[in-house]
């Protein structure tokens, strides 16, 4: 066989999993973490399992094998599991000579069997798939696994459906693909997918209220305001009771009454003006431009969410560009408050999008109903107090002037200098007073619209909590995505116009689309909302590869390339960048052509509880399907058509082994 000649580089932290014309044979590429020594055999094993249901291969298979190991009691249930793990989404010929290994000393060391133990009937069936040839009648293969338990002929369709040869497997392959074509949208798959991608909303806060700032000058004026003023006053009652101008005194008082009406009444104004120009100061745009915040920075992900989404909730028939220049004010003072009640704390902004758009929400509603500025209605000045501002003022001018005239009468100097004092006491205590009782109502107003925020926001949490509360698991993502790469594999198939039996092995290849957005479950990998799939068709003439991207929240794909090439037309294969924990693959055609793919995206960024990124990385590797493409296409790279001849006569072979060892079993 001649070999086309082949020359790779790595370099800095490059890292050549796979080259053609240098390494042949098998290569794996496993990093797995250390054994958690808080798990008993026990958890290990079915934490294996439920690695297992999320398609999580080769996790699930450490996890099992390690349970083993560590002294787990094989039964028929454990070998079940430990036979699924081992031989998932894989045809006879994908099987490693390791793997063969395996699966020889499985079949070993077998359990006790009960002929009444579902599992054993589990073991027969997976071994009776193992066995199975040409020759085998398709109805008599779903007469089979039809006997099964529901739970075990969801394993055997999910996982074991390359294992048969002929018709058999068209058959079968044909009951799984229609299988798959009905679960890819259960449970509401279009309803809730979306779900998944929504961090766990963080409960709303509001702004604190700033406590009353009172200037020492006005406290001051009021205290010596107030006790010159009745120094004054004392000293015109004794100077008008002396002379006995009961009229004067008459005048007087009646001026004291009119200053405390004025003086309700013009602090309640005054507080009503103070409270108006504040909340015009919300809506008012930025006079100056603010300093842009880090783009990568909690303050700027913030910016962007509420670009985002008021320009998304815009009133009916205004204009985008009107809308966001009106809101130019609010939207700057609700991002301050938002920025401002977070930003202490490690919190992910994606998990306050849901108060950013219940804002934006807000703003719209109230702009539309016309309430944006109702404010300014209830601020508005009552006639009873204008009333009674104006009495007073009567009261007081008149009171005054009638109390000079009798002070004058009765002792001009003395009298004068009094009132004079008296006069300015009352207009410094009267200012000062303003504003002290502005400030201290402005933080009874503020603590009331905080309390009612408050409520307003957490209702708006409560909808949302509750709208999330069937986030899609883990496994259910895992499952909805098996299932379209099943029916994503078939419809390649036809389009192909290949029938099952001649796929001698697939692969897939996961990555995330350039316009995803992830999410992953506590312990698992990154899910993505756009996939781009590479899959691989071996056939025994060359390979299809079709390159398409997924939408995974709308169960929608779409095709971007379609390749044939004959096995010698593979260059080289290889996978770099695994030091830095973002593998990189690349395929390399005779033609010149590279395909390339980056398997994990950017998913060594730390997550906001600072974990390790490294067994994230590897899960999210696990579940891309990297080292099981790898192992398909290093071979067909180092080996060309005779890999499909030499699998062919191994896979016999080693069958045939298997045969002998486990005769007895089929009894």
């Amino acid at each position: 066989m001649t070999t086309n000649s082949t020359h790779n580089v790595a370099q800095g932290s490059a890292y050549v999993g796979v080259q053609a014309g240098v390494i042949s044979g098998d290569v794996h590429n496993h990093h797995h973490a250390p054994p958690d020594p808080r798990l008993t055999p026990q958890g290990d094993f079915e934490a294996g399992v439920r690695y297992l249901d999320r398609f999580l291969l080769d996790t699930a298979r450490k996890h099992i094998e390690r349970a083993v190991t560590r002294g787990y009691p094989i039964t028929a249930r454990v070998q079940f599991y430990r036979l699924v793990a081992l031989l998932s989404g894989r045809t006879q010929r994908q099987l490693e000579a390791e793997e063969w290994r395996r699966l020889l000393a499985i079949w070993g060391d077998p359990p006790d069997l009960d002929e009444r133990d579902e599992w054993t009937l589990g073991l027969r069936a997976i071994l009776w798939l193992l066995n199975s040839d040409d020759t085998a009648a398709p109805d008599a293969v779903t007469k089979e696994l039809e006997s099964l338990p529901p739970h075990q002929q969801v394993y055997i369709f999910n996982h074991l459906d390359g294992l048969l040869e002929g018709a058999s497997r068209n058959g079968l392959w044909g009951k799984s693909v229609a299988q798959a074509q009905q679960q890819r949208t259960a449970r509401d798959r279009l309803g809730r997918a979306w779900k998944f991608f929504h961090p766990t909303p963080i409960p709303p806060r509001t702004r604190k209220v700033v406590p009353a700032v009172i200037a020492m000058s006005d406290r001051v004026k009021v205290g010596v305001g107030g006790a010159l003023l009745l120094l004054g006053t004392g000293k015109l009652t004794m100077l008008l009771a002396v002379n006995g101008d009961f009229g004067g005194l008459f005048g007087l008082y009646g001026a004291a009454a009119g200053l405390a009406a004025f003086g309700v009444g013009g602090a309640d104004r005054h507080f009503r003006h103070r409270r108006r120009r504040a909340k015009d100061g919300e809506l008012r745009p930025p006079r100056r431009r603010h300093a842009e915040a880090r783009p990568s920075g909690f303050a700027g992900k913030i910016d962007r969410l509420f670009t985002r989404y008021f320009a998304r909730y815009v009133p009916e028939g205004v204009a985008s560009a009107q809308w966001l220049a009106e809101t130019a004010g609010i939207r700057r003072y609700l991002r301050n408050e938002v920025v401002d009640a977070y930003r202490e704390e490690r919190v992910d902004a994606e998990r306050v999008a849901w108060l950013v758009r219940y804002l934006a929400s807000d703003v719209r509603t109230r702009w539309t109903q016309g309430t944006l500025t109702a404010y300014r209605q209830e601020l508005r000045v009552p006639l009873s107090i204008w009333l009674l501002q104006i009495a007073g003022a009567i009261a007081l001018t008149t009171g005054i002037v009638w109390a000079a005239s009798a002070v004058f009468s009765a002792a001009v100097l003395p009298g004068t200098l009094w009132l004079a004092l008296a006069v300015a006491a009352a207009v410094t205590l009267t200012r000062a007073a303003f504003r002290i009782v502005a400030e201290r109502r402005r933080v009874i107003a503020d603590n009331a619209h905080r309390a009612a925020e408050q409520a307003r926001r957490m209702e708006a949490y409560d909808r949302w909590v509750a709208k999330l509360a069937d986030k899609p698991s883990d496994a259910e993502m895992a499952a909805w995505l098996e299932c379209d790469r099943k029916v994503i594999t078939d419809r390649a198939r036809r389009q192909f116009r290949l029938q099952p039996n001649q796929v001698v092995a697939h692969a897939f290849l996961e990555a995330p689309a350039s316009s995803a957005r992830k999410r992953r479950a506590d312990d698992g990998p990154w899910r993505y909302t756009h996939y781009r799939l590479l899959l691989f068709l071996l056939t025994e003439d060359g390979v299809r590869q079709i390159d398409l991207e997924l939408d995974f929240r709308r169960a929608a794909q779409h095709d971007t390339q379609r390749l044939n090439y004959r096995f010698h037309a593979m260059s080289a294969v290889r996978v770099d960048g695994l030091a830095l924990r973002k593998p990189t693959f690349h395929l390399t055609l005779n033609s010149g052509e590279t395909i390339t793919v980056q398997v994990t995206g950017t998913d060594t960024e730390p997550t906001e509880r600072n974990e390790d990124p490294s067994p994230v990385t590897e899960l999210t590797i696990d579940a891309s399907g990297l080292r099981q493409t790898l192992h398909v296409l290093e071979g067909v790279a180092a080996e060309g058509k005779d890999w499909v001849r030499l699998r062919r006569e191994q896979a016999d072979d080693r069958l045939a082994e298997l045969s002998r060892r486990t005769s007895g079993l089929l009894d």
